[in-house]
């Protein structure tokens, strides 16, 4: 049985943890709130350049621009993995990285991938996943601009035909109790189907391949910016969560241990007792 000092150690240990993780609870909190409103506010604008360049690319087909032509037969796939820097965020990097190496094992072939975030990274070269490139996190507060390194990237890949198609994995922001792993389509961009508006209603100015040449670079670096923003949410969520529930362990051992200790104590009280009480029988 441990000692009264181990006792009292092991509870000043743990009430330490629970400072700390208490205090990364209240930070993930506030900074949940920006990440969950960025995220909100930019998926509306997210949707609808989704439409526009859907809409168009189904009128003006794949010839209209190299971005709307499917790539060749059995070419290489890029794979873009959205993961976070840091840990301590619950089962959220864990479950992305599973999905993604899912994907990867159910589809097998050409296939290489980027890497955002440095738990991603570490899991591919640990699985000898290719890896094309890797990028950091963007921090806290991610920016439009930190994008176009890796959107110019994806589209100088595709564009010089070394890329066939590429696939964003990251996790979807749901609530603040779900988080979930995602795949979408990033290029090439594949008209839709169902669109609502005839082809001969479009009227384009000054001609198509101008509009295409500047909404396509925007196009892809939204979406990818989408995908950043969402796993922030997720990530701040995630750790949020992680974080309450260690706290609330934190208390429950920190109850556990005083009982203990008070057990041990009371033990050692009524040992002395006896000891005492023994002790003036024999004199």
């Amino acid at each position: 049985m441990a000692s009264q000092r181990d006792i009292r150690r092991r509870i000043a240990a743990v009430r330490n943890i629970k400072q700390i993780t208490r205090a990364m609870q209240f930070v993930a909190a506030s900074k949940l709130r920006r990440a969950q409103d960025a995220t909100l506010s930019a998926r509306p604008y997210s949707d609808a350049i989704d439409e526009v360049i859907a809409d168009v690319a189904a009128v003006l087909g794949g010839e209209a621009h190299p971005l709307l032509t499917a790539g060749k037969e059995g070419g290489r796939r890029l794979l873009v993995l959205f993961t976070t820097d840091r840990g301590l965020a619950g089962p959220l990097n864990t479950n992305t990285i599973r999905f993604a190496a899912r994907e990867i094992t159910e589809h097998p072939g050409d296939i290489a991938v980027v890497t955002v975030g440095r738990k991603g990274r570490d899991a591919m070269r640990r699985a000898r996943v290719p890896l094309e490139a890797h990028f950091s996190g963007y921090g806290d507060r991610p920016t439009f601009a930190d994008i176009l390194p890796l959107a110019r990237l994806i589209s100088e890949d595709f564009l010089s035909g070394e890329t066939a198609r590429v696939d964003v994995v990251f996790s979807r922001f749901v609530s603040t109790l779900v988080q979930r792993p995602t795949m979408t389509g990033l290029l090439p961009i594949e008209p839709k189907e169902d669109s609502l508006v005839p082809g001969n209603q479009f009227i384009i100015e000054p001609a198509a391949g101008q509009l295409l040449e500047q909404l396509l670079p925007r196009y892809i670096a939204t979406r990818l910016y989408q995908a950043v923003l969402e796993s922030k949410a997720s990530e701040e969520s995630s750790r949020m969560v992680a974080m309450k529930n260690a706290t609330e362990n934190a208390e429950e051992l920190i109850e556990d241990l005083t009982l203990s200790y008070n057990k041990v104590r009371q033990a050692n009280i009524t040992r002395e007792m006896i000891e005492i009480a023994t002790g003036a029988q024999r004199g």
